[in-house]
């Protein structure tokens, strides 16, 4: 039954990218541990496959559109890409599975995990609960500024490299204020930026001991990969915008579900 759940949840992953954009990539660890029950670092180790080949995915699609910028794409990688390297290859291994213990009360790698994940799953989703159309929609005006850029790119990279998450709530607004891209572009651009992360961060896990399912990992992107073309055609029917706010409100729930299951349950 949690399989099947899973898999309808891998589906909505997809839709939710097709229709806004973004968003879905943050239930994805999430379902993996709690649904596929499977071990949060592992599960962030699949979470960048399956992130990265939906994107890889959505990326086509707005490139087609025209609507990725390369330029942006690239130089944002850079940074990205090396940070979220060295956090999987480096930094994640040398976290003790035994953080801390007080008592009765333990906390461990994969407590850990969780714990930042849903702090991250607040703040993406009070993002989309709160985003309005007034906000920036074009930044063409703004004169790009590589440093901050870059700054916001590594820390970005590190986010990605914990979590397995894309980070488009981080990674949309930074292509708008510090790149000038628009931000339908922004979108298009960060599906890019997220498709190379997510290979950077898989072969991060090459000689780290991590092993994946791929038969599972399969399963799962198809399932999310068909979820990007239904979202995509729904889109033309569906306001994204107060789909995203639904979904917004769907992530909170869920991130104060997985907090209070981890410190008290």
């Amino acid at each position: 039954m949690d399989n099947f759940l899973g898999y309808v949840v891998s589906g909505l992953i997809g839709v939710s990218l097709g229709l806004i954009g973004g968003g879905g990539s943050i239930i994805a660890v999430p379902m993996l541990v709690y649904l596929f029950h499977i071990e949060p670092v592992f599960a962030t180790a699949y979470s960048l496959v399956i992130v990265g080949s939906t994107s890889l995915v959505g990326s086509i699609r707005s490139s087609l559109n025209k609507m990725v910028d390369f330029k942006t794409a690239f130089l944002f990688s850079i940074p990205s890409l090396v940070a979220v390297y060295l956090t999987r290859h480096f930094l994640l291994p040398q976290i003790p599975s035994m953080i801390f213990a007080a008592g009765e009360f333990i906390l461990t790698k994969d407590t850990l995990l969780m714990i930042f994940f849903s702090a991250l799953m607040i703040i993406a989703s009070l993002k989309m609960i709160t985003s309005t159309a007034t906000e920036v929609q074009d930044g063409s005006e703004i004169q790009f500024d590589y440093l901050k850029m870059s700054i916001q790119a590594i820390i970005l990279g590190i986010v990605t490299g914990i979590i397995g998450a894309g980070g488009g709530f981080l990674m949309i607004p930074a292509l708008v204020l510090f790149a000038g891209l628009g931000m339908k572009k922004a979108i298009g651009t960060s599906l890019v930026i997220i498709t190379i992360n997510s290979l950077s961060g898989f072969l991060g896990d090459l000689g780290t001991g991590i092993q994946l399912n791929y038969t599972l990992v399969a399963i799962i992107s198809g399932f999310a990969i068909a979820g990007v073309f239904v979202g995509t055609y729904l889109s033309k029917f569906i306001d994204g915008s107060n789909l995203k706010k639904g979904f917004g409100w769907f992530a909170l729930i869920m991130a104060l579900v997985i907090l209070a299951k981890e410190l008290f349950f």
